[in-house]
């Protein structure tokens, strides 16, 4: 039987982090669910009450050093790394304060939590640490670069720091968890987010539509209406004594980005 476990996870505030905090908390762990705005972590506070599960959430910004402290006051089990925006827009133009936000939120703000975090795991040596990455840090897409590096960067640098520690403990653990296209309205937003400034300027003014159609089109066929299977992934990873390097989901969606890469993508 798996031992309850206190359990850290950023970004809880909507959708799939939310719903991982709900179903961790109500498998028994306690759960420290945090969010990027208040009125979210009140909702979480209520629904504990309501429910009468064991979660505490209060806001976390992972870029501020001072949010990110705050959680040496707890002897945290599992880390979650699940806060991330998403910036589109094509590299050729795309203003660069877009890009470095990703990259702090994403990427940077994770891996310094996790300094913080491994600092009580490497002490007693045991923990888990989970990076939420994604399928599209595997495989690319037109103008989803900017959220695509940086999937990238996590995913690679998650593998990295798995193997770095693998070299001075069995019992402190690295994995990535990759979801793939859910209906939570995270991609209708991102995708939208590049409309926003590529005006009559853009290089790509006269196919905007065009483009927009496709993305719109493409995440219409593909998205999964229920997140239940990646919940079950991040839940699966959370409580495992040892656990693997990836958890991916919906499977087809895994599936097919593995396809692609056999063929060169």
């Amino acid at each position: 039987m798996t031992y309850k476990k206190t359990i850290l996870i950023t970004g809880s505030g909507s959708g799939i982090g939310k719903a991982v905090a709900l179903e961790l908390a109500q498998k028994g762990h306690t759960v420290l669910a945090t969010t990027h705005h208040k009125v979210d972590a009140d909702e979480l506070n209520r629904l504990a009450l309501e429910n009468k599960i064991s979660l505490q959430s209060f806001v976390l910004d992972v870029t501020k050093a001072t949010d990110r402290v705050k959680i040496l006051e707890y002897d945290i089990d599992v880390l979650i790394n699940n806060a991330g925006i998403g910036e589109t827009g094509s590299l050729a133009e795309i203003p660069f304060d877009k890009v470095r936000h990703t990259f702090e939120v994403n990427v940077f703000g994770s891996f310094e939590l996790t300094q913080l975090t491994l600092k009580s795991m490497m002490k007693k040596d045991r923990g888990t640490i989970l990076f939420v990455s994604s399928l599209l840090g595997r495989v690319t897409a037109p103008f989803f670069g900017p959220y695509s590096m940086s999937k990238f960067a996590v995913s690679s640098g998650a593998e990295m720091l798995r193997n770095e520690l693998s070299q001075v403990t069995d019992t402190v653990h690295v994995s990535v968890i990759e979801p793939g296209a859910y209906h939570t309205g995270f991609n209708q937003k991102m995708i939208n987010k590049k409309f926003e400034w590529m005006d009559e300027k853009s290089y790509f003014y006269k196919i905007i539509n065009k483009i927009k159609d496709r993305e719109e089109k493409q995440f219409r066929l593909s998205e999964a209406n229920e997140i239940t299977s990646i919940v079950a992934e991040v839940v699966k990873a959370a409580e495992a004594d040892k656990p693997k390097l990836r958890y991916s989901a919906p499977w087809w969606q895994n599936w097919g980005v593995a396809v692609l890469r056999v063929f060169g993508k």
